[in-house]
């Protein structure tokens, strides 16, 4: 009979698994039992046991068995034992008390050591380099991560501390793969920081916290296109899906890449929170520079076949013709798609999910034609400047109607994303961005060439995917400057000087307060279940 495997025995689990009589991970800033069932920790509040043992200390050292180690007046030095050297001062009685020596912490009242120095680790990486990944252009925003973000955390924002200990463990994990506390930390940091903002927004956004959702939504957001460097492999399969639902989503081809929709619905969320909270916000120094910091917005709609991206919008009269006649998009055209089976993301946001928000034929057409519009002129806006992080304002800037549009995959949708993706190539440099341009556009066109969309979808949409594949797959160094013109199709530096030269004084900052006098803003924001759905990815 083989010998029984060893276990380790250990009493520093936190109480509430004590209690229930269940192991411990000991896992901080909360357990793996304790997130598992949404219940707090005693790790994430250690102060409470603290304040409780020191109290019972004070009583034992009170009783007549025990005398209480005193200090005298005058008396210059505490040596290690607590009792004091040098004379007494002569301007108090001899033997009268003026201070009492607390008891001496024990080491299991703290934080463990190895979790303090973790947490240590993790700061001074955020300090030293993470907060500088987070701008393009303005280095006092660079001091604004660096400084006035982690201050505001430690003056109690626990969602926000826990989100910047989160994004500087991944941070650390592109250099240190394998390096498994890195894992655990990213993980349990980013899930103590989701459960605390969730229960943040739960209980409303005021003037005292709306600084902090809105840098915590920030931190979320980079956090979820971060994680995604991570990911090597997105099959339906390898995350054990077997339901029916999936067997037919394999059969289409649609289980060979998964598009990631928490990139949109986490930078959405930013966009909710600013304008559910814009009130607060607009009279913030801290979230003014930051979002000034980020490159106007100058679209333009009137989009012609002679702009760069204006090849996306071929065919469209006919597509929304087509779609109009046939609301739902179950006709399989390589135009219009099909889409594919309800899933937990699409349901979100699909308006066939709740009746009470499906819209009219020709209201849905009108909202698809705005919703490929926008999307394209934002793509030809930040062609023009992406070195100045353009780019990221797409997932933040589209509309909800282009993100149904992807959940049905539709073909159009997707050649726009591709193109949004080839434009990411421009920052791969940038640790949470390195090598997506690449992988996110090959796994999109490879859909185009299964036979999800019909044996006609590749050949028809080629033309459109030829610039993102062409990018895509261009051997550049970013320390080498700029990718070429003739490569990219545009000098990025003239761009940028004649889009400063016709800009009239404006910044992101009054784009967002036109919108929100124009009651054009999301004015909702994100629920829990929201939190928690993006919790689970």
């Amino acid at each position: 009979m083989p010998p029984r495997r060893s276990h380790k025995k250990s009493r520093a689990g936190c109480r509430r698994c004590k209690s229930r009589k269940i192991k411990c991970d000991e896992v901080h800033p909360r357990c793996g039992n304790c997130v598992k069932h949404g219940v707090p920790c005693d790790f994430e509040h250690p102060e409470v046991l603290v304040e409780l043992r020191a109290a019972a200390a004070a009583a034992a050292t009170e009783s007549p068995s025990t005398p209480a180690t005193t200090v005298h007046f005058g008396s210059p030095i505490l040596n290690a034992s607590g009792t004091a050297s040098g004379p007494s001062g002569p301007s108090g009685p001899p033997g009268a008390t003026l201070y009492r020596a607390p008891p001496a912490p024990s080491v299991s009242q703290t934080t463990p050591p190895g979790q303090r120095l973790l947490e240590l680790r993790l700061m001074h990486q955020y300090t030293a380099m993470t907060c500088k990944t987070f701008t393009f252009t303005a280095p006092v925003t660079e001091e604004i991560w660096k400084i006035t973000v982690p201050s505001l955390a430690f003056s109690g924002s626990q969602h926000l501390a826990d989100a910047i200990l989160a994004v500087a463990a991944l941070h650390l994990r592109s250099m240190m793969p394998n390096d498994k506390e890195l894992v655990r930390a990213s993980h349990a940091y980013m899930a103590a920081s989701l459960a605390e903002y969730s229960a943040a927004l739960t209980k409303g956004i005021d003037h005292t916290n709306a600084e902090s959702l809105f840098l915590t939504s920030t931190l979320i957001a980079f956090q979820s296109t971060a994680t995604r460097v991570f990911m090597k492999d997105e099959l339906a399969v390898a995350s054990g899906d077997i339901d029916a639902d999936a067997d037919k989503r394999r059969q289409h081809g649609s289980g060979c890449y998964a598009i990631p929709f928490s990139w949109f619905h986490s930078f959405q969320g930013v966009k909710a929170i600013t304008a559910a909270s814009w009130q607060y916000l607009r009279v913030s120094p801290v979230v003014t520079q930051v979002i000034n910091s980020q490159a106007v917005l100058q679209l333009d709609f009137t989009i012609s076949p002679d702009t760069f991206f204006g090849h996306l919008l071929e065919g469209l009269d006919e597509e929304l013709a087509a779609m109009e006649g046939d609301p739902t998009g179950s006709a399989r055209t390589p135009q219009g798609g099909i889409p594919s089976p309800a899933t937990p993301t699409s349901s979100s946001f699909s308006p066939a999910a709740d009746p009470s928000q499906q819209s009219s034929a020709p209201e849905l057409v009108a909202r698809t034609r705005q919703a490929y519009q926008h999307a394209v002129a934002v793509l030809n806006w930040a062609h023009k400047i992406p070195h100045k992080g353009a780019p990221l304002a797409f997932p933040a800037t589209v509309s909800r109607r282009y993100i149904e549009l992807l959940e049905e995959r539709r073909p159009r949708a997707m050649a726009i994303l591709a193109c949004f993706f080839a434009l990411l190539k421009s920052m791969d440099g940038v640790w949470w961005l390195q090598g997506m341009a690449r992988r996110e556009v090959l796994g999109v066109v490879s859909l185009f060439n299964s036979d999800f969309f019909g044996p006609d979808a590749y050949r028809t949409w080629w033309p459109h995917l030829e610039w993102a594949m062409r990018i895509a797959l261009y051997e550049h160094d970013a320390r080498d400057g700029p990718i070429p013109p003739e490569i990219w199709g545009a000098d990025w530096y003239a761009e940028e000087r004649a889009l400063a030269e016709g800009q009239e004084n404006g910044n992101y900052f009054k784009h967002i307060e036109m919108l929100s006098q124009m009651g054009s803003a999301v004015n909702s924001i994100p629920s829990p279940e929201y939190v928690a759905m993006n919790r689970q990815r």
